[in-house]
């Protein structure tokens, strides 16, 4: 049976994706090695990560200055990275999800944090709106994308300070206006890869603003990284080598607006489904649903009714479509790699199930 891939992340890659990787795990660029036993200091290898960076530059448009690095430890080391290597005195973020939290409580570390705010108080079903950022804060961190409870901001915004984001699982969904942001970060296992990468892209004028007096360990340093080109120590060569190949089926299909096309059309079939059926409900406020991560729940009077949806989904091969403990429910990650396809399935199961319910 066809499987429709829902889950979260680790997520669906391309076809083209795979069918090139396991490719370079028989024989990587006529080496006669692997891909998973090549040298990262090859000619070959030096070559995909010339290729991967500028390719990345190229598809969301980033200006001079910038660098893109690619490095282990996954978002979550980056969510110290960042203030360890930009705050000296105090930094505000935003408070929109769990991820956004944690990324706050690693900062604290470092120095004062201004929450400016927050929809914790309402289970994160909607992009606080109205604060203020500070002019004396050091930098204003976001959370573009809230994969848990199903928010986005779909926008780049304007502020008076530097400005960072964690994009983890909703890049190269979108144009992005990488000038309004002096760093981007993310796990790779959404829209771009296995696990076991983390992309940054830094603007080079950042570079060393800790203060003097703080010991930043050599790798935690992003100038170390920018130096050595996310070679100072071995790279995560294969999710590296099928970031690459993503790219490349990005500008293949036309390039990322021609993505954020495909996504929103994705996510508008299942999110009119989710408006007009009788049993189920979306649980995020309509101006700030995310088009990657869809949650939603059975209405109250059906609640018990969500194990047996989730059995019948299975049987139509949709899998990956159990909601977060935090919110319950049901979530459909949409991501890049996902087909329309497989959005329809699930659209004409909940349908299916509703007429038997």
């Amino acid at each position: 049976m066809k499987k429709h891939n829902f889950y979260a992340g680790p997520s669906i890659l391309s076809q083209y994706t795979i069918d090139h990787c396991v490719d370079a795990i028989r024989d990587f660029a006529g080496t006669g090695l692997s891909i998973l036993e090549i040298s990262h200091r090859s000619k070959e290898f030096t070559a995909v990560m010339d290729e991967v960076e500028a390719l990345f530059k190229e598809l969301l448009d980033i200006p001079a200055g910038y660098r893109v690095l690619f490095l282990g430890g996954g978002a979550s080391t980056q969510f110290c990275m960042v203030p360890m290597n930009l705050l000296k005195t105090k930094a505000a973020y935003l408070n929109t999800g769990t991820w956004a939290n944690k990324a706050i409580k690693e900062a604290k570390l470092f120095g004062e944090v201004i929450e400016v705010g927050s929809s914790k108080e309402d289970n994160y079903t909607y992009i606080p709106k109205g604060y203020t950022v500070p002019t004396d804060v050091d930098y204003f961190h976001i959370t573009t994308n809230n994969t848990i409870y199903g928010t986005e901001i779909r926008e780049d915004y304007d502020v008076p300070v530097r400005m960072v984001a964690d994009m983890s699982s909703d890049i190269f969904s979108r144009p992005v206006d990488v000038s309004k942001y002096d760093l981007i970060y993310g796990g790779a296992q959404k829209n771009m890869a296995p696990a076991g990468v983390t992309f940054v892209i830094v603007k080079e004028d950042i570079l060393g603003q800790f203060p003097a007096d703080r010991i930043v360990p050599t790798m935690m340093n992003y100038q170390t990284h920018v130096d050595k080109g996310s070679m100072f120590n071995t790279p995560p060569v294969f999710p590296i080598y099928a970031a690459l190949q993503t790219l490349k089926w990005y500008k293949e299909i036309g390039g990322i607006k021609e993505m954020q096309r495909i996504d929103e059309e994705k996510a508008a079939v299942l999110y009119d489904a989710i408006d007009a059926s009788r049993l189920f409900v979306g649980t995020v406020r309509p101006e700030d649903r995310s088009i990657m991560n869809v949650c939603f729940v059975m209405k109250p009077e059906y609640k018990e009714l969500e194990k047996d949806f989730l059995d019948f989904a299975g049987t139509k091969g949709i899998v990956g479509i159990k909601g977060h403990r935090s919110v319950g429910g049901f979530r459909a990650s949409l991501y890049n790699a996902l087909p329309l396809a497989s959005v329809k399935v699930l659209v004409e199961a909940m349908k299916e199930f509703e007429a038997k319910h």
